[in-house]
C-alpha cells in the first residue's frame, strides 16, 4: 500500500444518494441528501432536529490548500497523509467540549466516519469571525506600514512583533462577496467593523441586533475554552477564525450554532509554548506550510500578491513538493490533533472505500 493510496484527495465522487450538485470547497466536498433519506434518517436515528430539516453529508479529504491554491507532492501526493483525520478529530473535540459547557450546538449531527460529518442544513451568518490574542501574520504586516486601526478598533503603538495583545481581539470579515452595504467593497474577505454589521444586520444573516451580541459572545468564550485547553497542554491559542449559522430546532425556533471547523490547525495559529518563551516561534498550524512556501520559491511576491492569481495557480499545477514537505506538515497535524484528543490518529488504507461501505451498510445512502 503506498502513500499515495492512503490519501483522500478527491472527495466529490462518492456514489451517495442525490438530487443536487455536490458542492466541492477547497477542503470538503458536500452532497445534500434526498428528502426522503434526510426525513428517514432523522428518525432512524434520533436527531434532535426538526423533521423536515434537510441534512448533508460532508466528506473531508486530504487536500492541503495555501494561498487560495491546492499544493502537491512528488509520487502522486496529492493531499497529506491523516491530514483530514486530524482535521475531523480536532474539530469534533472543540465542538463537544462547547456543547458540554453550555456554549453552542454545532452543525454536526453524526460522525460514521474519522473522514465524514452528516450535518443539518444552516443558513451561514456572512462574516469570518476572527480573534486575535497576538500581532502576528497579516495583523503585524498592517501594524508595520503604521496602520493602528483595525476593524474599527484603535491599536496600541510600541507593540512588537508575535507579542501578546493588551486584550483578545475580534477583527471580522466578510464570508463571500456582499453587495450594496454602504461602506464595504463588494469582495471576499475585506474587514468591517461592528458597526457595519449593526447598521446592516440582515444583510449579513443575522436574525436581531442582540444576535451581535450573541456571536460576539460565543467567539470569545469559544476561543476562551480552546486557549485554556491548549494552555493546559503548553500549546498558545495565538488566532482563529470561527464560523457561526442558523438551525432550527425541533420545535421550529431559530438557533445560532458554530459550524464549518474550529480550533484547527487550518483555521487558526497555534505555537509551542515552550519554544515561544525561548524566543522562538514554532507553528503547530498550516502557518509553518505557507512560511516555508515563501521560502521554497524564489518570488515569494507571487503568493502574496492577489494581483499576481494567475502565476500563483500556474506555481501550485506545475510544481510537484519534495514527499519529505508534505511528511512534515503530517507529523504535525497528526501530533497536535493526537495532543489535543488523547486519541491516535489511524491511517485508513483505503479510506474511499471505508466512507463507501459504512454509508451503505449502516445508513443505506449508496445504492
Amino acid at each position: 500500500m503506498s502513500l499515495a493510496d492512503q490519501i483522500l484527495a478527491v472527495n466529490n465522487d462518492l456514489p451517495i444518494r442525490t438530487d443536487a450538485p455536490v458542492h466541492s470547497g477547497k477542503v470538503r466536498s458536500v452532497y445534500w441528501l434526498t428528502d426522503a433519506d434526510s426525513k428517514r434518517l432523522i428518525q432512524e436515528k434520533g436527531y434532535d432536529v426538526a423533521d423536515d430539516t434537510p441534512l448533508a453529508i460532508m466528506v473531508i479529504s486530504d487536500r492541503i490548500s495555501a494561498f487560495d491554491c491546492i499544493w502537491q507532492g512528488e509520487g502522486g501526493m496529492k493531499g497529506v497523509p491523516g491530514k483530514g483525520a486530524s482535521l475531523n478529530a480536532i474539530s469534533n473535540h472543540w465542538f463537544k467540549l462547547f456543547k458540554d459547557q453550555g456554549l453552542a450546538d454545532s452543525h454536526i449531527l453524526d460522525i460514521p466516519h474519522p473522514f465524514v460529518w452528516i450535518v443539518q442544513k444552516a443558513k451561514p451568518v456572512m462574516i469570518e469571525a476572527i480573534c486575535r490574542q497576538y500581532i502576528t501574520g497579516s495583523m503585524w504586516r498592517s501594524y508595520v506600514k503604521g496602520e493602528r486601526e483595525f476593524c474599527g478598533i484603535e491599536i496600541a503603538e510600541g507593540l512588537t512583533k508575535d507579542s501578546k495583545l493588551p486584550e483578545l481581539l475580534q477583527t471580522p470579515s466578510t464570508k463571500g462577496i456582499l453587495e450594496g452595504i454602504p461602506g464595504v467593497p463588494a469582495v471576499d474577505d475585506v474587514n468591517i467593523t461592528r458597526k457595519n454589521i449593526e447598521d446592516n444586520f440582515e444583510a449579513f444573516n443575522f436574525k436581531s441586533l442582540d444576535d451581535i451580541t450573541l456571536y460576539e459572545k460565543l467567539l470569545t468564550e469559544g476561543f476562551d475554552v480552546i486557549s485554556d485547553s491548549l494552555a493546559n497542554l503548553d500549546q498558545i491559542f495565538v488566532d482563529t477564525k470561527f464560523e457561526f449559522g442558523y438551525v432550527k430546532d425541533k420545535a421550529g425556533n431559530d438557533k445560532l450554532i458554530y459550524m464549518d471547523e474550529v480550533g484547527t490547525p487550518d483555521s487558526s495559529r497555534i505555537w509551542d509554548g515552550e519554544q515561544y518563551r525561548g524566543g522562538k516561534v514554532v507553528e503547530n498550524s498550516k502557518e509553518g506550510f505557507r512560511q516555508l512556501l515563501l521560502t521554497y520559491f524564489p518570488d515569494a511576491d507571487i503568493l502574496l500578491n492577489k494581483e499576481r492569481m494567475t502565476e500563483r495557480e500556474a506555481l501550485a499545477r506545475d510544481n510537484e513538493l519534495p514527499q519529505s514537505v508534505l511528511m512534515d506538515v503530517s507529523k504535525t497535524y497528526i501530533a497536535i490533533a493526537e495532543k489535543i484528543t488523547g486519541q491516535k490518529i489511524v491511517l485508513s488504507e483505503n479510506p474511499k472505500a471505508e466512507v463507501i461501505e459504512i454509508l451503505r451498510e449502516q445508513y443505506q445512502l449508496i445504492d
